[in-house]
C-alpha cells in the first residue's frame, strides 16, 4: 500500500480505492447532502464508523496489533 504525506506529517493514502455502484451512489448521495466532496464524504463515514461498532470485536479481529496506540477502536 503507498502513502503520501500530508501538511501536519498525517498519512493519505496514494490511491482510489475500488467501489462497487452501489457504495459509490451512496456515497455520492451522502456527500451531496452533506454539500462536501465525495473524498472528504468517505472520512466522515470512517469518523462515524466507530461510533457505532463494537470496539472489542474490532479489536478482537484486527491483524495488525502494531498500530493500537493510534487506532480509533482502541479507546
Amino acid at each position: 500500500m503507498a502513502f503520501v504525506r500530508l501538511k501536519g506529517g498525517e498519512k493519505e493514502m496514494a490511491y482510489t480505492p475500488q467501489l462497487s455502484m452501489k457504495s459509490s451512489c451512496t456515497l455520492r448521495r451522502l456527500s451531496w447532502a452533506l454539500g462536501i466532496p465525495m473524498t472528504k464524504g468517505i472520512e466522515y463515514v470512517f469518523e462515524y464508523l466507530p461510533k457505532i461498532l463494537d470496539k472489542k470485536k474490532v479489536c478482537e479481529g484486527c491483524r495488525d496489533k502494531s498500530k493500537c496506540n493510534e487506532c480509533v477502536f482502541n479507546s
